[in-house]
């Protein structure tokens, strides 16, 4: 029996293990030096879910974004609510390898087109130069990127460009 709540508590599930799987690597997920900021506001959510859809090919509704810090930059994964929706798993993978693609030559214009180009973090990772080891890994339902760096400006860039993305997204994301 499949019941209609079933892929929302298996999100929990999933979210859950993963923050336990990179809790052992992420000592400084809750570093004093980058406060968590507080959830946008709704009207705002609703802003960037609505540019969202014009940039990301996947269903924001169907979809969740994870971001973890780690000690060396952090993780974004991204996957399907319904580990069986194999449309929006092949949407989630070739826009997170678009993407990977352009993170790595500097060019964040999509984040910027649904953030802004005042989102934290942004201009600082636009410059990076190189300086920070971009990698993609499919998952079963979707899609992880991985940031590291050495540089401790890139790092802390990052933290607070993965911090305006949870609070930009609302329900669609988490820690």
């Amino acid at each position: 029996m499949n019941r209609p709540d079933q892929p929302r508590i298996r999100r929990a599930l999933l979210l859950a293990a993963a923050a336990a799987a990179t809790a052992p690597i992420s000592g400084c997920a809750n570093d004093s030096s980058t406060p968590t900021p507080p959830p946008a506001s709704s009207s705002r959510q609703a802003e960037v879910a609505e540019r969202g859809a014009s940039v990301m090919p996947f269903d924001l509704d169907r979809t969740t974004h994870q971001f973890s810090k780690t000690d060396t930059g952090g993780v974004q994964t991204v996957v399907a609510d319904d580990p069986q929706d194999a449309t929006q798993i092949t949407l989630i993978r070739q826009h997170l390898t678009a993407e990977v693609d352009r993170f790595r030559r500097g060019d964040f214009t999509d984040p910027a087109r649904i953030h802004g180009n005042q989102m934290p973090g942004l201009e600082t990772l636009r410059a990076h130069g190189g300086r920070i080891t971009i990698d993609y890994t499919t998952t079963p339902d979707g899609g992880r990127v991985t940031y590291t760096t050495s540089d401790a400006e890139l790092r802390d860039a990052l933290h607070h460009w993965f911090d305006a993305q949870v609070s930009d997204h609302g329900q669609h994301a988490t820690r």
